[in-house]
């Protein structure tokens, strides 16, 4: 009933984990920049290179990495209950909500010290509620996913993906004194509004865990090509108004044709963060029998995925808060994407040494013993 042993666990939710990490650093590090225009986190006076990896991210990352992680969130609290049965509907909640308070209070930690932005909070706040959703039949769990997918998908603001406003004190406190006063709100904002925007992966990652769609591919192959086809075809072809207007490839259209345009790039992200988890299941079915040490260590990432995840934090504060290095205003949307794409690449190593040495992970640790009072 305790933690899954690390020889135990199935490759295709760890190796999901592991390279969309990836995907995680490239979507958080573009919002530190400054410009003398910002669009949507992008500014918008670089380089025709600058223009096309903003495109790239617009179109592959932006509104996808996310989704796909609060899939998974949902697929690990299926697969932490199928592991208690037999105990009481009262004491599996108790154990999620002792999970779901480690993440509160690690996430606030870290928005508050390090990067504002931290979502552990919110899905520890979705916890908590998901607790009781554990024990809903499969057809409410759907339901529940369609209705959240249709909000997202109403008019209105979406993410703000094209908000014109750049980094503000909260994400680029001036001084440490005024520090916690800038993110205090924002980090509470994030935290128990946040999950509003994660319910229906959550939910349906919950379905596919009672299956164990993603630890079993080979058993839902059709499922999982069609998912991973369908949902990528539909982010790629949902991102474009946003992404060419992001890249200043087109021209920003009027308020009222944004608030339709930003909540497709919002939904269509949700069925590509299924279509990536579909997809590197379906990867995964090719490395199970034979792991390469790219592979290892990649799937190593994912079984230390929070503290990997607080590791960005630490770099985004190194390299952007202004009584630090202060880079924002030096760094582009390309070089900002090779820094992230660095960072990724050092928690990589790191993950594979700590693998390689038989240790979870400092915060994987920390999350076990609280949850279930053993290491």
């Amino acid at each position: 009933m305790g933690p899954t042993a690390p020889a135990a666990r199935a490759l295709g939710p760890d190796l999901a984990r592991g390279f969309m990490l990836l995907f995680i650093a490239l979507a958080n590090s573009h919002y530190f920049l400054r410009g003398t225009s910002v669009l949507g986190g992008y500014p918008r006076d670089g380089s025709p290179v600058d223009s096309a990896v903003t495109w790239l991210i617009a179109t592959f990352v932006d509104g996808r990495a996310f989704p796909m992680f609060g899939l998974l969130f949902g697929y690990g609290v299926a697969h932490i209950v199928r592991r208690q049965e037999g105990r009481r509907p009262r004491d599996v909640r108790r154990l999620l909500w002792r999970r779901a308070a480690v993440l509160v209070v690690v996430g606030l930690i870290d928005a508050l010290l390090f990067f504002v932005g931290d979502i552990l909070a919110a899905y520890g706040v979705l916890l908590f509620l998901g607790a009781w959703m554990v024990r809903w039949k499969d057809r409410w769990l759907l339901l529940t996913g369609i209705v959240f997918f249709v909000l997202v998908s109403l008019p209105g603001d979406g993410s703000l993906a094209i908000s014109p406003d750049g980094p503000d004190a909260a994400i680029l406190p001036p001084d440490p004194g005024g520090m916690f006063a800038d993110r205090i709100p924002v980090a509470l904002f994030v935290a128990f509004l946040g999950p509003l925007g994660f319910i229906c992966p959550f939910v349906v990652g919950l379905w596919a865990g009672r299956r164990r769609v993603l630890e079993r591919p080979e058993r839902h192959r059709t499922l999982l090509t069609v998912t991973a086809s369908a949902g990528i075809a539909a982010a790629v072809l949902g991102a474009q108004p946003i992404s060419l207007v992001l890249a200043g490839f087109v021209d920003t259209p009027d308020r009222s044709t944004l608030e339709i345009l930003g909540p497709l790039h919002d939904s269509s992200g949700i069925l590509g963060g299924f279509g990536y988890a579909a997809l590197l299941s379906l990867i995964a079915i090719r490395f199970q029998a034979r792991r390469g040490p790219l592979v290892d260590a990649i799937a190593a990432t994912g079984q230390r995925s929070m503290t990997c995840y607080l590791m960005q934090s630490l770099v985004w504060a190194a390299v952007f808060t202004p009584f630090l290095l202060d880079l924002s205003g030096t760094l582009t949307v390309a070089s900002t994407a090779l820094l992230a794409t660095a960072a990724w690449a050092v928690t990589v190593f790191l993950a594979d040494r700590m693998s390689r040495a038989g240790y979870r992970g400092p915060f994987e640790l920390l999350i076990r013993r609280i949850t279930y009072g053993r290491r």
